[in-house]
Formats: C-alpha cells, structure tokens, sequence
C-alpha cells in the first residue's frame, strides 16, 4: 500500500501532464489548431515546462521536440520518484531506458483513448461539434492505413477497432520490454 498510493498519485499526474506533453507534439505536428478549448487546455497545461525546454531544444521541421523532451522528463521523473520510494533498490542506470519505455507506453495509451472517443463519436448520427472535428482530425492519421485494406461491413467502419488492436499489441509488447528493462536493473 505505501508504494501502490503514491505510483498510483504518480501515474495520474505524469499520465496528465506527459499526455499533454504528447498531445501537444501531436497536434503540432498534424497542424492542428489550438484555438479550440482542448488545445487552450493543453497549452495551460504544458507551457510551464514546454517553453523553458525550448530555449535549449529546438524543433526539427514539424517535430516539437522541447514537448517529447518534457514528456520524456516528466515520466523519468516519475520512475526516479518511485525508485527513491523503494529505497534505490536495483540500478539507477536503468532509469533512462525504462522512462523511454514508459513514454511509449503513455503515447500508446493517449492514442489508443483518442481512437475509441473518436469510435464513439462515429456512432453519433451528424453530431456536428468543434470537439469532432477535432477528435476527427487527430484520428485520421491512425485510421486512414486501415481504411485501405478494411472494407466497410455494413456501413460500420471497422479501422478504428484494428488500429485499437494494434496499438493493444503493441502495449503488450511494450509491458514485456519494460518487465525485462527491470529485470535489468536488479
């Protein structure tokens, strides 16, 4: 229990502020527009670390580099925070390498959330909203690859669900990568 509150409180807050890290780098690069309520927020949100990493991390073409970078910092905090909770059981060297796979296991789950609200949205008969549109533009990108090979099946667009699968499998792999990063580190 001492350790599954504070990873749980540590998980919530990195899963927030990381995700909007992520979603930030998203959105800038698919040129997304952040006069929109979500992109207000996740501005407010990420600017505080964002914009110092800036100064220091430049961008390269369309990638924010300085928003990886912070997502990045926040989940290396984290996995320090929770080491330093275990007492420094096991190598810290490892820490670097377990937060890149937890990075990516943040980014799996933010796609992976976006694509079932983008699903759900889909059910919603001409529900013209800004938020839709939004979601929509976000979305394409994972489903329009899917879209080639998956034929509509009774007017349903399943490219939702198999991207939903793939990214499933890929956490699945990832929660693999990351059980043998710490099996490294003891």
């Amino acid at each position: 229990m001492f350790y599954q509150i504070p990873s749980f409180l540590l998980d919530v807050i990195v899963g927030l502020l990381g995700g909007a890290c992520l979603l930030r780098l998203y959105m800038q690069f698919h040129r997304v527009p952040f006069g929109n309520p979500l992109g207000r927020f996740v501005f407010a949100v990420s600017d505080w670390i964002v914009l110092p990493l800036r100064r220091i991390v430049p961008s390269v073409k369309r990638w924010d580099l300085a928003s990886l970078v912070a997502a990045w910092l926040l989940v290396l905090a984290k996995f320090l925070l929770l080491w330093l909770l275990m007492g420094g059981a096991g190598r810290w060297e490892v820490l670097p390498l377990v937060s890149f796979i937890g990075l990516l296991q943040l980014a799996v789950s933010g796609l992976t959330a976006l694509l079932v609200v983008y699903a759900v949205l889909s059910w919603v008969p001409n529900a013209s909203s800004m938020l839709q549109d939004l979601i929509e533009r976000l979305a394409l990108p994972l489903v329009r690859p899917f879209r080639r090979f998956i034929p509509l099946v009774g007017g349903v667009d399943l490219s939702a669900l198999a991207a939903i699968v793939l990214l499933q499998v890929v956490a699945i792999v990832l929660g693999n990568v990351m059980a043998g990063a710490f099996t490294l580190g003891r």
